[in-house]
């Protein structure tokens, strides 16, 4: 595993981010483990989180990319962290872009914010986690709109590796319906991988009684 992956991993426990334990999902599943992109909350924290992203986007994505897009409300942080990591890392200046919920009407109107599109732009859409593909049906739709735009691809941070409307995870649904590629910094595999009976911040994080309910939770919902 590259060693930003195990970086971040570790980043997301420290930041109370990826928690362990027993949680009821909006899906009505009930979860062992559980992640919050919003405990992101300090300038360290999105700095180092705009690195990982960037890394990942270049890793997957190359520098061939005009503007990374944040879906509302989330993406928008997301998108203003990495962007500039992605200069400082690449030398490269990139153009961020998210939408508005609501269109304003006056002084700076329209849906989006920050860099408008254009004809000929490509475009990597950037997110906390997709478990339902949801936000994608209402962002797919507004950068379109935009003009000849083409999206090269989409960055969550972590892949939960579970069905969504299918027997497919989210992302892969999301790539089969869309025709973009689909990838994460982490998929759950790699974080249970990593964290299985090694010491993370001086504790074990995923002993066995977690490991087997991580496993049943798979059994029963895991992607195919």
């Amino acid at each position: 595993m590259e060693q930003y992956k195990e970086e971040f991993i570790q980043f997301m426990v420290e930041s109370d981010v990826l928690k362990f334990g027993e949680f009821t999902l909006k899906s009505g599943r009930k979860s062992p483990f559980f992640m919050n992109a919003g405990a992101y909350v300090t300038g360290t924290q999105l700095r180092r989180l705009g690195q990982y992203y960037a890394k990942a986007i270049h890793e997957n994505y190359g520098e061939d990319f005009d503007v990374l897009f944040g879906p509302a409300y989330k993406g928008i942080p997301l998108s203003v962290a990495t962007t500039i990591a992605f200069s400082e890392l690449y030398g490269k200046d990139i153009r961020y872009c998210s939408n508005r919920k609501e269109i304003k009407d006056h002084g700076d109107t329209g849906i989006l914010l920050g860099s408008p599109m254009k004809d000929g732009d490509r475009v990597v859409i950037i997110e906390d986690v997709t478990t339902s593909g949801k936000s994608i049906e209402e962002t797919f739709p507004i950068i379109k709109a935009q003009g000849d735009v083409e999206i090269v691809g989409l960055m969550v941070s972590l892949n939960r590796m579970e069905r969504g409307k299918g027997d497919k995870c989210a992302l892969d649904e999301i790539k089969d319906l869309y025709g973009f590629e689909t990838n994460a910094i982490v998929t759950m595999e790699e974080v249970v991988a990593y964290l299985y009976n090694q010491p993370c911040n001086g504790k074990i994080v995923i002993d066995d009684t977690l490991k087997a309910a991580i496993d049943a939770y798979y059994e029963q919902y895991g992607a195919r």
